[in-house]
């Protein structure tokens, strides 16, 4: 009798494992979504997608970048529901950078079916992420953040050689002037959820980032088991590798690629 439990107990775990488990959600064949939402990070604004959203709709796909405010992460969450709320069908959830934090809270909205993190943080619910981030390389950016009036910025020099290093000047100069101020403790937000461990995830490795370290962002990436590329980028991929990026959050909508 012990023997036909641990046997019915095995079938049911498999069971769970096949058809409703995590490890389903992560291995399963990509939902083909109708649409994606791009998330942006800190000191940016939706305009640092641009040059990844033609190559999305020409693929079919609404589009759209949300503007986070940079106020706290519920006010970034509450903007990011907001613009899932305008969209019907599956939808593709993207963040980069601190966006990480967003998508990782608002993505387990029902019509999410893919998570792609670009360089980004993903924490686990609840987890001080600063103090897992200290356990790895402190990156050159940091030495050019500015606090002024309850706010963080990034200076012109740190801006142009550690946030948007390998970027061609004028785009640079371009990025720099749309830079949005984020609140000084944004960063310490934590979050009520983690959407990577239900939902299928991507993963896009900066290798010369310096704004978030490479082996902290390959960290992230194994521990949520996501799908990973590494492209040789700074911490902006989004616009050195603009095709490299859709291609890969193509694939997370289950498009064939470019």
């Amino acid at each position: 009798m012990k023997t036909l439990f641990s046997t019915i107990a095995l079938a049911f775990g498999l069971m769970h494992t096949i058809f409703g488990g995590t490890a389903f959600a992560r291995e399963a064949v990509p939902v083909e979504a109708k649409n994606v939402v791009l998330v942006h990070g800190a000191w940016a604004d939706g305009s640092s997608w641009s040059d990844v959203i033609p190559y999305l709709g020409a693929a079919g796909l609404k589009v759209i970048a949300v503007q986070n405010p940079l106020t706290s992460l519920a006010d970034d969450v509450a903007a990011t529901k907001r613009a899932l709320a305008l969209l019907d069908g599956p939808t593709v959830l993207v963040g980069h950078s601190y966006a990480g934090s967003v998508i990782s809270e608002a993505g387990g909205e029902p019509k999410v079916t893919a998570l792609v993190y670009v360089a980004a943080r993903a924490p686990d619910a609840g987890e001080d992420f600063l103090a897992l981030g200290s356990q790895f390389p402190t990156m050159p950016l940091r030495a050019g953040v500015e606090k002024h009036n309850g706010y963080l910025t990034v200076s012109e020099k740190a801006f142009f050689n550690h946030f948007a290093d390998g970027i061609p000047m004028e785009k640079a100069k371009t990025l720099y002037s749309v830079q949005q101020p984020v609140a000084a403790n944004l960063f310490a937000d934590r979050t009520t959820t983690a959407a990577w461990k239900t939902k299928p995830s991507w993963y896009v490795v900066a290798k010369n980032d310096n704004t978030i370290s490479p082996d902290f962002q390959r960290f992230l990436a194994g521990r949520m088991k996501a799908k990973t590329i590494e492209v040789e980028s700074g911490h902006l991929p989004l616009v050195s590798h603009p095709k490299d990026i859709a291609a890969l959050i193509l694939a997370a909508a289950g498009k064939r690629g470019l």
